[in-house]
């Protein structure tokens, strides 16, 4: 998940911050407290976690130092509930938060108010902290996507594979054929230009050289990667990287995850159960190895996140998956990391993940915009991962 900036903006009013904690809220609303409370990966988080830890950041960065008076809900929960590195104390190991079965959700829930109309009272008085404020509602709308991730990997381990939300009448649609757009290359810009919110990770504006490009104008379709899976794609070790192939073998994988084959026909876990997997739909749930791989059968490669952010304004299909890039995520240059108690939430760019760009069905509406910078470690699955191909002019 991105990490986070402050910056002067425009205060979001109680109607918004009112309208972020109830949509966090709804997507728990479905879940039983033991769906709440489950853990099914090290890097995944009970929901019970994600509805905690999105009003801890809002006691620990806004009502503590900030509002006048105000009272913690329980003490412990600074400890239970935190996940920036350099806390004061402890860390509580992120692969153990499915223990905490303790507070139950009904209690979590109770913090929750107690946060909410606590911050109700502080949104109303005067005060000078907009952008935390308005920060702590983007990372709580990341933490709703979050919420969509980890369940959809919870239940899908369960033998029974229940559906999150009942299904969506959806037509089958014969797949579009790949249309391609060329770009000149040359030196540009890329990177959030100040106006608006952004991520800390979006910034500063830079520029860049692209020597001639062509790039898709939709994203891989699970037709095209069934074609990939047929002609033994993930039996040919000629299309993988190293790591990408041990990951293969050791792993067992023989398909994108959540994928499963019964009396020769393909299925897909989705969030409304088991359902057979659409060809006109975009491919999700592949890895940057499996990305590359695809890529490389097919005679092309992925996009460098700056050919993609320069095409973003033409690409179709954008927001329907996160799409695999070529880059690592890095700073870009000039990047100093914030001061401050938020700036232990900053700064953190990890060595080996890959950039992905875009928003999938799952992202909060004003967070799929052209700079924003989504990573993960390459053979990371259980997010809404898909594929963009592009290739080079010459």
């Amino acid at each position: 998940m991105p990490h986070l900036q402050t910056r002067s903006v425009q205060a979001h009013g109680l109607d918004a911050f009112l309208a972020v904690r109830r949509r966090t809220e709804e997507l728990a609303a479905p879940l039983s407290p033991e769906d709440q409370t489950v853990q099914s990966m090290p890097d995944a988080s009970p929901t019970k976690w994600h509805l905690a830890h999105t009003t801890w950041f809002f006691e620990t960065f806004v009502l503590r130092p900030h509002a006048s008076g105000y009272q913690p809900f329980d003490p412990a929960f600074e400890y239970l509930f935190n996940s920036y590195y350099e806390a004061v104390g402890p860390r509580h190991p992120r692969p153990q938060r499915g223990l905490i079965t303790r507070p139950g959700v009904e209690e979590v829930l109770s913090y929750r108010r107690h946060v909410t109309d606590a911050m109700k009272d502080f949104l109303s008085s005067d005060h000078n902290v907009q952008g935390l404020v308005e920060l702590g509602l983007h990372h709580e709308q990341q933490h709703q996507e979050l919420i969509l991730m980890d369940i959809k990997h919870a239940l899908s381990m369960n033998p029974l594979r229940p559906a999150y939300r009942p299904a969506r009448m959806q037509a089958l649609q014969s797949p579009e054929s790949l249309a391609w757009r060329e770009f000149e290359g040359g030196l540009v810009e890329t990177g959030h230009d100040g106006q608006g919110f952004a991520f800390d990770n979006e910034g500063p504006r830079h520029r860049s050289w692209l020597d001639a490009f062509a790039i898709a104008m939709r994203p891989v379709n699970c037709g095209e990667y069934l074609a990939f899976i047929e002609d033994g794609g993930y039996r040919r070790a000629e299309f993988w990287l190293s790591a990408g192939w041990d990951c293969v073998n050791s792993r067992g994988w023989e398909a994108p995850l959540y994928w499963e084959k019964r009396n020769g026909v393909w299925r897909v876990f989705t969030l409304s159960g088991l359902e057979p997997v659409d060809p006109s739909r975009p491919v999700c749930h592949v890895s940057a190895f499996e990305a590359a791989a695809f890529a490389k059968w097919s005679g092309k490669r992925l996009p460098r996140e700056a050919e993609w952010e320069v095409a973003s304004e033409v690409l179709q299909g954008k927001g329907e998956v996160w799409e695999w890039t070529a880059s690592p995520y890095v700073a870009y240059p000039g990047y100093r990391e914030p001061a401050g108690a938020v700036g232990e939430y900053n700064g953190k760019f990890m060595a080996s993940q890959m950039v992905l760009r875009g928003g999938c069905g799952a992202t909060p509406e004003d967070h799929v915009r052209p700079t924003y910078r989504n990573f993960f470690p390459p053979d990371a699955r259980w997010m809404f991962g898909g594929i963009r191909l592009a290739e080079d002019l010459r």
